[in-house]
This record gives C-alpha cells, structure tokens and sequence, in this order.
C-alpha cells in the first residue's frame, strides 16, 4: 500500500493522531500511558522530520494546521488498513483471489442484476477487488486472451476457444426478426427476401474485439449500418423505427404482445447464438468456483442474468472436447 509516509515511525504517528482527535497533549498522554513531555517531544520530532508545524497550539486548544489534517487523513488510512491486513492476508491464504474480473457480454448485461452479483461477490469475499467488463461478441473472448479476464459471462459458443479454458453451456438466445409497426415492411408479404430488407438500415450492436477479427451480427451486402453502444439502444431503435434487425426473442416479447413491435418472417433468419460460462482451465480460486457453483446451480441472484437465454438448450454440453467445433480466431 502507498501511504505517502515513507521512513516515518509508526508510534510517533500512533501519537499524532491521538493529540489530532483528543485535541489535547496531555489527553493523549492520558490515553497512551505516557506523559505530557513524551508526546510533546515526539510531536516535536516528527514535526521536524516531516518539515512543517502540524498543529497550531494555544493554551486552550489544540488545532491541526492544513498539513496536520492531510496527515491525519493518510494516517487514519494507514491504521485501518494495518486493522484489515491479518483478515486479508488469511482470505489469499485460504485461494481467495486478490482481484477478480467478470467479462459480462452485452447480450445478458443489467445493471440491476450485476450490482445483485457483485453484492453477493462483495459478501461473500470482502477483501477482493471486483472488475466487471462490458464486451460485445468476440470481444469477450478478447477480454479473456488479452486483457486479464479471469470468468466471462455469455461467451460465444458452446466450446472453449483454446485449451486454456474450459465452458460450461449457459442456453441459447432465439432471434426474432422486428420492425415497429408503422415501418414499411409491415406491409411486405412474408417471407422477407433479401432485397425487401437491404432497403433499410440494421441497427447493430459494434464487436468490442480489438486484437480478435469483429464478428456483425447482421447486415445485408449494401445495407447501411446504424452502429449502437449497447442492446438497450438497438431496441429502442427499434421501437421508434431508426432502423431494423433481429432482437432475443425473450426481449421483444411483451412489446410484441403490446404492439409496440412486430415480427416478421424473413427468407433468410438469424441462427440462434450459444452462449458459455468461460474459466480458466486450472483455476482454482474461491471466488472461481462460487460463481461457477451460482451459475451451474441457476441460483437465484444470477438467474436474472440469464432472462434472454433458454437455458434448456445447455443440455448436457459443458466442456469443448472436439477441435472441430471451436470458433475460428484470426489474430490481427
């Protein structure tokens, strides 16, 4: 920990910062079994080390000067912490990882539920620090390969992009193919072809990937492009009819009973998309395993997280053992 007070003795400033909240030397020499000229001495010295007064005293009070209330507030720090270390250091002695991030994939992203998770996560492990991350498609896989991500949530595909980690199936999300119901395209005859949609932009969600090739969910040759940060705004380009494209079914379906949208066959429909629980092969860390146990369980804090998956198509696919399936990466 950087405390910003390098080679200063830890009882002289035990001392300070009890003169700082008794707002009295002899006070403090009460509370710290020593006498009055003791603390006076050692505040002497440690104002000298430090090169500045840290109180203004008058014989009536003691006040801190600015300095003495930025140490006080360094000092506080430090003590709390030296307070947490022995809990700390038993939790990365007991394989409970320092810090851990999830890799959330926009799909299956809610705010409500991940602060439910993290809460459970910060209860359960109070000394780890918690990154959640935001990708898009193969940027989840990214996020795992390149950027330090130990679990994602929602990684493309049932099977494991290289031997370094293993899946475990989540579901599958359905596509369904809307427009709201005062495009043009509600007055087509089904199915859809090709060139009846290509006439219209596709709202998309833009592939996080950086140093792994960018995958597009859909978009016809010719069709303009209308690039979104998240799904929440690709549906409500939707709904107010920016543009068109495919939505996981269990999303649009009460704004398809409500009329707010409306579903229309296509010639050419969006496969479905398998979706993974992804660890590191090896890993064997605690907070590993309890998301691990969460997901597998389908426990109540992460089902939300699944609500636009059918998590019946799981089946019984957990870890990739067929080369053949694995998702082709090109590396930039």
């Amino acid at each position: 920990m950087n405390s910003g007070l390098p080679n200063l003795d830890l009882e002289a400033i035990r001392t300070f910062v009890a003169v700082a909240r008794l707002k009295s030397f002899s006070a403090a020499a009460q509370h710290l079994h020593r006498t009055t000229s003791a603390i006076s001495y050692r505040i002497k010295a440690l104002e000298d080390r430090v090169g500045t007064p840290l109180f203004v005293r008058t014989t009536r009070q003691v006040t801190l000067t600015s300095a003495g209330m930025v140490l006080l507030e360094k000092a506080t720090q430090i003590f709390e912490w030296l307070e947490e270390l022995p809990d700390e250091l038993r939790q990365v002695g007991n394989n409970v990882e320092p810090h851990f991030k999830l890799v959330i994939n926009n799909l299956l992203y809610d705010a409500g539920a991940a602060a439910a998770l993290l809460d459970n996560l910060s209860r359960a492990f109070p000394y780890t620090e918690f990154e959640f991350r935001l990708a898009v498609y193969m940027g989840v896989w990214d996020e795992l390969l390149h950027n330090g991500g130990h679990m994602a949530l929602g990684a493309p595909g049932f099977h494991t992009i290289n031997d370094d980690f293993r899946t475990h199936a989540l579901g599958t999300i359905h596509w369904v193919f809307v427009v709201s119901p005062e495009h043009p395209l509600t007055q087509v005859p089904e199915p859809l072809s090709d060139d009846d949609l290509r006439r219209f932009p596709a709202i998309n969600v833009q592939d996080t990937a950086i140093r792994l090739v960018k995958r597009v969910a859909w978009k016809l040759s010719g069709q303009k492009e209308l690039l979104v940060p998240d799904l929440q705004t690709k549906l409500l380009g939707h709904l107010t009819g920016a543009g068109i494209g495919f939505l996981p079914e269990v999303m649009v379906r009460e704004h398809l009973r409500a009329g707010r949208l409306v579903a229309r066959r296509v010639v050419h429909p969006r496969s479905s998309s398998p979706l993974s629980l992804v660890s590191r092969q090896g890993t064997t860390g605690r907070v590993c395993s309890h998301l691990q146990e969460l997901f597998v369980r389908k426990a109540d804090v992460v089902m939300p997280l699944l609500r636009h998956v059918d998590v019946e198509d799981a089946g019984e696919i957990s870890q990739a053992t067929d080369q053949s399936l694995r998702p082709a990466i090109v590396l930039d």
